[in-house]
């Protein structure tokens, strides 16, 4: 005989209620312990899969459960975290920071102090947050104001009060857009560039520039606006924090200084090279700082000096001018403009020679030109020569010509790659693939936010492809080739990207929280073989902010390693079509 559902309920009153509780607990259980869930609606896609995986891709998702057999691993159970102590524990940044090494140090007089002394092994504690760290302020608004919570540094503000780098405000730091060069500010600076040489055109021609000694970076901020991609650095010296001002404020940059090795960028790399009153000795060590930044321009290239000597005449700058008159000169840079703009303030631009005619002609040849031996492009803890970098020719012996204007250098064929017949195809086809991949996966469907994304560390650029897919983005990529992968590097300037030379066995030179996204495709398969992994994930939770992404692409036996070990950081984590992790870093500490 049929029952109806109330004599049901009346009937089987207890046993009902007791499953349904079960059920109902078991729900909750399942729902509030899946912390490794970004996104459980996410399709996959054939074009994730590694060229030379055969095997047909799934359709779901996989959520990581370190509980589960298939996830068994000792990272799970034996990882344990404790915080940096120390001053600058808040700060730190290994490489830079390691002052048993610094103090060991027999001399000072090139900035070897400023340099890369990594500690041995790598640190494995956590990096403090600030006290009442907040989201960062979403760009563009952050160019010109950032949370001073998050960079509670007084020190530069008071130092610079009157230059208007930078001022407080209340609960913020306010960049004005001033500077010692920028008198009537950085807008009007930049204008009077180009109206001093009309050949420069921003966003152009000139389209990846190197900002030496960029203060807080505003000159670098607001070429932006003008499609210039600027790298700014500056060293971690006594103008505190003046890096982590200008990756807060969401405008590339990196800690270097030109002290006694070679800056991390390949050979003729950049458009145009600045410097407003950097502090740098031009002429020092028998010019050897001004011949490595004649190593990383490109032929035809420009370097803007705005300081003092050029334009005062007092005994110690007039000395200053007449030494930069003579490297410049046995370097056969031209002048090519000399002026003041209303202010008073002065600039010289020089211009790098596009053959070596030049060269042939000098009467001495002081400085020599480089040995075949010092051409080699990957600058990894390559110390600096007093030598002339030969200029690049292709295997016909033909200079290279400027790359095409921007937004077209983006996709055409790069100056630099290789003349191999399958060279181009492979690079036609690599920028095809992440243009699919970025915007059929990476975009909409694996859970990011984007509106939040501001700086990217791409960790194993290859060809920049990744940072190619997501140029329309208001966003910007540091793309990064390790020192043990193919030199890509000057492909990837000559697509008007940026990036420098790593090895992730060591510290980046950057603050904590200065990214917002990190990507890595196929990078952890070999890394094992050379670093502690546990380490390398330690370094990106440093520089990774609150907030932030990991996006990493590997074969399943990397992705379970790495999602267990973000697990113990108490990230969430998914990993989707057996081969791309995404993972979101929260606020917890120990």
């Amino acid at each position: 005989m049929a029952i109806s559902l109330p004599t049901f309920f009346q009937e089987r009153k207890f046993p009902f209620l007791f499953t349904l509780s079960l059920l109902l607990v078991c729900f909750l259980f399942l729902f509030f312990t899946d912390s490794l869930t970004l996104n459980p609606l996410v399709r996959t896609y054939s074009s994730l899969r590694s060229p030379s995986s055969s095997s047909s891709p799934t359709t779901h998702a996989v959520h990581l459960n370190p509980s589960s057999s298939d996830f068994s691993s000792s990272f799970a159970h034996t990882l344990t975290w404790k915080l940096c102590d120390g001053s600058v524990a808040v700060d730190f940044i290994p490489c830079l920071d390691n002052s048993k090494a610094i103090k060991a140090l027999q001399s000072r007089k090139h900035m070897e102090h400023r340099e890369r002394h990594c500690p041995r092994p790598s640190p494995r504690c956590l990096i403090p947050l600030p006290l009442a760290y907040k989201v960062p302020v979403p760009w563009p608004k952050s160019r010109d104001m950032i949370w001073y919570d998050n960079v509670p540094h007084p020190k530069l503000v008071e130092y610079k009060k009157d230059q208007h780098w930078v001022v407080k405000v209340g609960e913020y730091l306010n960049f004005p857009g001033g500077g010692t060069q920028f008198k009537d500010g950085v807008d009007r600076y930049i204008n009077f560039i180009q109206e001093t040489l009309s050949d420069i055109k921003w966003g152009e021609n000139i389209r990846v520039i190197l900002d030496v000694g960029c203060g807080v970076a505003s000159f670098g901020g607001y070429l932006l606006q003008k499609n210039v991609l600027a790298m700014s650095f500056a060293p971690k010296d006594e103008h505190e924090a003046q890096i982590q001002f200008a990756l807060e404020r969401g405008i590339p940059a990196t800690l270097s200084v030109i002290g006694t090795q070679r800056l991390t960028f390949p050979d003729n790399a950049y458009d145009l090279i600045h410097c407003a009153r950097c502090r740098v000795h031009w002429d020092a060590d028998g010019g050897k700082p001004l011949l490595e930044l004649n190593r990383i321009l490109r032929p035809g290239g420009y370097f803007i000096w705005s300081a003092t000597p050029v334009y005062r005449d007092d005994e110690r700058d007039k000395n200053v001018w007449n030494a930069m008159v003579l490297l410049t000169k046995s370097m056969c840079w031209k002048v090519v403009k000399k002026t003041s703009d209303s202010s008073g303030v002065g600039l010289v631009i020089y211009q790098k020679p596009t053959s070596t005619s030049c060269y042939e002609e000098r009467s001495e040849n002081d400085p020599p030109i480089c040995d075949e031996k010092n051409k080699r492009n990957n600058s990894w803890y390559a110390p600096l020569t007093r030598c002339i970098s030969q200029l690049p020719v292709d295997n016909k012996g033909q200079y290279f010509n400027w790359p095409s204007p921007w937004p077209q250098r983006l996709t055409s064929k790069p100056p630099r790659l290789s003349v191999e017949p399958s060279a181009e195809e492979k690079f036609l086809e690599d920028t095809k693939q992440w243009s699919t991949v970025v915007s059929d996966v990476y975009l909409d469907k694996i859970g990011v936010n984007w509106s939040t994304v501001r700086n990217v560390l791409d960790m194993n650029a290859g060809y920049g492809g990744f940072a190619a897919a997501l140029i329309d983005l208001p966003l910007w990529v540091m793309n990064v080739v390790p020192i043990d992968e193919p030199d890509t590097l000057s492909i990837i300037f000559d697509r008007g990207l940026i990036g420098l030379y790593h090895d992730w066995c060591e510290s980046f030179n950057t603050y904590p929280r200065t990214y917002d996204l990190l990507h890595s495709s196929f990078l952890f398969t070999s890394l094992k073989k050379r670093c502690d992994v546990v380490a390398t994930v330690v370094e990106m939770d440093r520089i990774l902010r609150p907030g932030g992404y990991v996006l990493i692409r590997d074969n399943m036996e990397a992705i379970k390693v790495l999602g267990s070990i973000f697990h113990s950081l108490q990230w969430s984590v998914s990993v989707y079509q057996d081969q791309l992790l995404v993972g979101k870093k929260g606020f917890w500490r120990p």
